[in-house]
């Protein structure tokens, strides 16, 4: 997809959440949006914080959480996102001090998300392209969103992406196959740290373990 924002853009922001995550993992302190924050960074859209503990080449999630839909100014949705990945993602514990050093702050940009339309579910297999898309299910209040640099890191197919992304929302792998199932895509810009509190780049690559 055409880039919307700059490579500036994405340094200022993953700094932001790196930033976030020192102080309140420290001082349980939440930064204010910085007055220099450009313009465009002020308008509404939604975005993913990711944290990840690097042991040697390899890194494994530590924290994951963001905001959807934009609904709330992206300065300000970076800080609460980089907040809750920090100490509010239920599968794990709350990062502490000493793991500062050792993690690895990654920030997703993301489009509105768009309703996919299909006849059969079979369509999906064409619909949704790996590396491009993120995905959204839901049926009733079961919810599960995994962004588009997942099945590129784990190696997926768009079944296997169209499975794992079920089984977020605590269902059935092949769930998605029901005509009741809703799926939204969307796009992202990815930024991220390529060392801990160091360089920023864009679509960092680190091998999972």
């Amino acid at each position: 997809m055409p880039s919307v924002y700059s490579d500036a853009d994405g340094i200022f922001l993953v700094k932001l959440a790196r930033q976030t995550v020192e102080d309140y993992v420290k001082s349980q302190k939440k930064p204010e949006p910085p007055s220099e924050t450009p313009a465009h960074l002020r308008k509404e859209s939604g975005v993913f914080v990711t944290l990840n503990s690097l042991a040697g080449k390899y890194v494994s999630l530590r924290g994951c959480i963001g905001r959807p839909y934009p609904v709330e100014p992206l300065v300000e949705a970076t800080i609460d996102s980089a907040v809750d990945a920090a100490v509010n993602d239920f599968r794990f514990g709350p990062v502490t001090s000493k793991e500062l050093g050792s993690i690895l702050v990654e920030l997703s940009i993301l489009t509105p998300p768009q309703k996919l339309t299909y006849s059969d579910p079979v369509e999906l297999l064409d619909l949704v392209q790996i590396g491009r898309d993120g995905l959204i299910v839901g049926r009733g209040r079961q919810r599960g969103l995994l962004l588009p640099q997942v099945p590129v890191e784990y190696g997926w197919g768009v079944k296997e992406f169209l499975e794992h992304t079920c089984n977020k929302a605590g269902l059935p792998a092949d769930m998605w196959m029901d005509r009741k199932i809703e799926f939204m895509s969307f796009q992202a810009e990815i930024f991220g740290e390529v060392e801990p509190r160091g360089k920023v780049v864009r679509d960092p690559q680190h091998p999972r373990m």
